[in-house]
C-alpha cells in the first residue's frame, strides 16, 4: 500500500477508535499511531479490530505520572490507535465492566505507544 493511502486509512481507523473511547472516557481520549509498525519497508495503517490494554511500570514503560494506568485501544498487533493518560484503579474496573458488555477484547502482548 501507498504511504498516503495507508496513512488515510490509519487516521480514519484512528478517529473512529478514538470516538468510542471518548464516549467512555468524558472526552479524554488522544490520537496515538495512524500506521503500523512493520519489519519491512511495506506500509500498513493499524488494523481495524480494537482490543483494550491497560499499561502501568510493570510493563517495562515510564510513566510520566503516578495517577495510575494508560489505556490504549489497539490492533491485533498491539498498535495503540488512542490513549487515555491517568486513569485511576477504580476507572479501569468501572471500563473492563464496559468493555466486557460491549465485546471488546482485552490485548494481551506488547503495547506499541507513540513516543
Amino acid at each position: 500500500m501507498q504511504y498516503f493511502q495507508a496513512l488515510k486509512l490509519g487516521q480514519k481507523r484512528v478517529a473512529e477508535s478514538r470516538e468510542y473511547l471518548n464516549t467512555l472516557t468524558d472526552g479524554k481520549a488522544m490520537p496515538a499511531l495512524a500506521l503500523a509498525a512493520t519489519k519491512s519497508n511495506v506500509w500498513q495503517a493499524v488494523g481495524e479490530e480494537n482490543l483494550y490494554a491497560f499499561v502501568d511500570e510493570s510493563a517495562g514503560f515510564i510513566l510520566t505520572d503516578n495517577s495510575g494506568y494508560i489505556l490504549a485501544l489497539v490492533d491485533k498487533s498491539g498498535s495503540s490507535k488512542t490513549i487515555v493518560q491517568g486513569v485511576t484503579q477504580l476507572q479501569k474496573e468501572k471500563l473492563e465492566k464496559i468493555f466486557e458488555k460491549d465485546n471488546v477484547q482485552k490485548f494481551e502482548g506488547k503495547v506499541i505507544l507513540p513516543v
